[in-house]
Formats: C-alpha cells, structure tokens, sequence
C-alpha cells in the first residue's frame, strides 16, 4: 500500500510512457525558458549558442553545430542572426581558411550571463515542490539514463531544443 505510485496532477500518472513523461517535462521546461530568452530579444537556441560559445573555447560552426546537435544550416541562420545584432563575430580558422570560428562579443556575453541568472531563475522556480535531494536525485537519473547506466558516455544525437 505505501509503495504505491502517486499521480500526477491531472490524468497523468506516473504509469504513463516515460517518453511520454520526458517530452512533456522538456516542452514545460522549454516553454518557459522560451518565453524569459524572448523577454531579452533572444530566442532559446540563440541563448544555447552563447552559452555553447563561452564555456568551449574556440569551435569552427561545424562542432558547435555537432556539440548542440543542430545541423549546419540552422547554425549558420543563428550565427547570421547573433552576428547581425552584435553578440557575435566569425572569423576564419587558421587551420582551414573554409572554416568559420565564432566568438561571442562583450555584448553577447553580457546578455548571454544576464539570461542564464534569469533561467536559473525559472528553472528554480519550476522545480520548487521538489527538495534540494529529489531535484539532485533527478539530475542525476536524468544523467545516467543519457550517458547509460554503466556511466560511459554514448553517443547523443540531436537537438538540445
């Protein structure tokens, strides 16, 4: 009797597909980081972008295309977006005069950390009934279950958003 699933508010119980579960939590998640990315003339892949950008170093477009698993045209269509408001410049790689570096400007990084204090904002608020164990419990289930539950790493395909 004590063991038994709670439900979830509404229809939704814990007995749901899991597919179902996580694509459900990500579209709240998403929506609401949408909308605070927006609030800052911005949309959320841009945010990723710059967020991709500051914490890797240096990338051509093709791995940071590859590391947010976005495909090389839509990569291109948000750098020529960052790029044309400011928050980025590309220049050429030294290595392959072909390749594109993208390097987030001061601007852009001043934007990029205004955003991510308000994500953190939202992603706290959205995770409020939830002790300070249970959200690390889900970030952790959430960690191994995409790196596998040996700890290794697989590979992750596709987008991020």
């Amino acid at each position: 009797m004590g063991n038994e699933p709670r439900p979830c508010a509404g229809r939704v119980t814990p007995e749901a597909d899991l597919t179902w579960l996580l694509h459900r939590a990500a579209q709240r998640l998403r929506s609401a980081m949408e909308q605070e990315a927006e609030r800052h003339g911005i949309n959320l892949r841009e945010y990723l972008v710059l967020t991709g950008l500051g914490t890797a170093g240096q990338r051509t477009q093709l791995a940071l295309g590859q590391a947010l698993g976005l495909d090389k045209t839509t990569v291109t269509t948000l750098l020529d977006r960052l790029e044309e408001v400011g928050l980025l410049v590309r220049r050429a790689d030294p290595d392959d005069r072909r390749a594109r570096i993208p390097d987030v400007t001061e601007a852009g990084r001043v934007l990029q950390s205004r955003v991510a204090r308000e994500m953190a904002r939202v992603e706290t608020g959205l995770l409020s009934g939830f002790s300070s164990e249970e959200q690390h419990s889900l970030r952790s289930m959430l960690c191994q279950l995409i790196t596998g539950s040996e700890g290794s790493e697989t590979s992750v395909t596709g987008s991020c958003v």
